[in-house]
């Protein structure tokens, strides 16, 4: 039996999923493999691509997984309870990456994480999308581009699984929220300057991703 979406649950998955999505694993983690402070380094974001650029592959794939998984995690317990909570603990999962209380709200462009929350909400849209940003980043080398095409076409494959009007919503808002994250990115994907992925051990390309 699902329990009604009374305030104080709100609130609490609200919270719980900004608590869970706030803590910054790419800086966490980079200080952990030894690659200091990835604010300072590359880029200065927090997420995983900075990560792969900054200390290479294993602590990009670290960051990877552990961003995906602080969105996923909180959106699948919520889900228990009420499908509405799963969608109010993912934008609290994704709000508290872009906007970190412990990073002054300055945290990551939330491309790892809205993935993990589409996957717990509906795998088929996640799965579809991480092939989609893995075939581009395949062709292009890029990966703001991926990131860009794969949640530009994010609202019509969410209408294509799931029919539902709330998820297409929140799939949009994330999708939006993710473009207006990557405007650096955009420009200098117009301009030719954008830096493309790196998968060597030890990358020393310092432009920005």
């Amino acid at each position: 039996m699902q329990t009604s979406l009374s305030l104080p649950l709100t609130a609490l998955a609200l919270g719980a999923g900004y608590l869970s999505g706030s803590v910054p694993y790419g800086l966490l983690l980079g200080k952990v493999f030894g690659a200091g402070d990835l604010r300072k380094q590359g880029s200065g974001n927090i997420g995983a691509t900075n990560a792969l650029r900054v200390g290479g592959k294993k602590l990009g794939i670290a960051t990877l997984l552990l961003d995906a998984l602080k969105g996923a995690v909180p959106v699948l317990i919520a889900k228990t309870a009420h499908p509405g909570l799963a969608l109010i603990a993912g934008f609290g999962a994704f709000t508290g990456h872009l906007f970190p209380v412990w990073l002054k709200f300055k945290g990551g462009k939330g491309v790892a994480v809205a993935l993990g929350i589409l996957l717990a909400l509906q795998w088929q849209v996640g799965a579809t999308l991480c092939i989609v940003w893995l075939a581009t980043a395949f062709i292009s080398k890029y990966s703001s581009l991926s990131a860009l095409v794969a949640f530009a076409s994010a609202p019509l494959v969410a209408l294509f699984f799931t029919h539902n009007h709330a998820d297409v919503s929140f799939t949009l808002l994330l999708a939006v929220l993710i473009w207006l994250k990557h405007a650096g990115n955009i420009r200098r994907l117009v301009q030719g300057t954008e830096g493309k992925i790196n998968l060597s051990k030890k990358p020393h390309d310092t432009q920005k991703p």
